[in-house]
């Protein structure tokens, strides 16, 4: 699948892949091997680390992760060179439910995304009544400000804040990276920029960044990841049985619990709000 393999090569720093994805042509349904594809906010915070080997490790399969925006997961789903994907952009995932490519969706977890900044915070983001007017004293101050602007589910969120806000002004230190969060992230960093993220990337690369989180946590910047298992229907390699024991697993009290407990060691408390089959309240 020449495609895959092409936005494969070029997107291995940007994307953050775990594993090269093979040929899904080499993939059965009743093989061992099976192809997840994931928002990158999941891989970058480590989370994906986290629990995929305790999955391996209880079912035998061997999971090959690629972490990329929410709108390539849509797309290895849709041609089937992925088999089972988390996503973590509510309307377009209701969207390609809609569509006929999904069989099942279940709620896994969810935390908050937040706009983190220089500690001085020049804009007066922290002082600002909601995110998307956040976004406006940004832009107003003509701060630098990085968006992901590839299409994933961070930058689905910033341009629904945009719309919140009026629609977005044209400004000069409005940056798009084309990268995932933490490659967007060390960018901001660098640049002592503002930037719309998740808490959990945030906290996972603390150590080598100086911005910090100046957004609390608010009804619109929940942050929520679904698994979606891919109808096979026109997907004739689609690891049917692999993806159905993923998915099952990760929504299962144990995997739960796992993602509950992660962050606890390493920052002192849980990055994720394991969702335990339901809906959080403020979605």
């Amino acid at each position: 699948m020449p495609w895959v393999k092409k936005r494969l090569a070029m997107g291995v720093a940007a994307m953050a892949v775990a594993a090269v994805l093979p040929a899904h042509a080499q993939v059965t349904p009743a093989s061992g091997d099976l192809v997840l594809a994931a928002g990158t906010t999941l891989y970058d915070s480590g989370l994906l680390d986290s629990i995929v080997p305790i999955f391996e490790r209880q079912t035998g399969y061997h999971v090959r992760v690629v972490g990329c925006a929410t709108a390539q997961c849509f797309r290895l789903g849709q041609s089937g060179d992925a088999d089972v994907l988390i996503t973590h952009a509510p309307a377009a995932e209701s969207a390609f439910v809609r569509a006929g490519n999904v069989t099942r969706r279940m709620v896994v977890a969810w935390n908050f995304f937040t706009i983190a900044g220089p500690a001085g915070d020049p804009a007066g983001v922290a002082r600002s009544p909601t995110a998307a007017a956040a976004l406006l004293a940004i832009a107003q101050a003509h701060a630098t400000f990085v968006s992901r602007g590839d299409s994933s589910g961070t930058n689905q969120r910033e341009l629904s804040l945009w719309r919140a806000a009026g629609g977005r002004p044209e400004w000069p230190g409005y940056i798009e990276s084309g990268q995932g969060m933490a490659a967007t992230l060390r960018l901001a960093n660098e640049r002592r920029a503002y930037v719309l993220c998740d808490r959990a990337t945030l906290r996972a690369l603390r150590a080598v960044l100086e911005l910090v989180a100046l957004r609390p946590p608010e009804p619109n910047l929940i942050n929520v990841y679904h698994v979606l298992e891919l109808a096979p229907a026109g997907r004739p390699h689609l690891n049917v049985a692999g993806a159905r024991s993923f998915a099952q697993w990760l929504v299962s009290p144990g995997a739960q619990d796992a993602i509950a407990r992660f962050g606890v060691a390493q920052f002192g408390e849980p990055v994720f709000t394991a969702a335990r089959g339901v809906e959080p309240p403020l979605h």
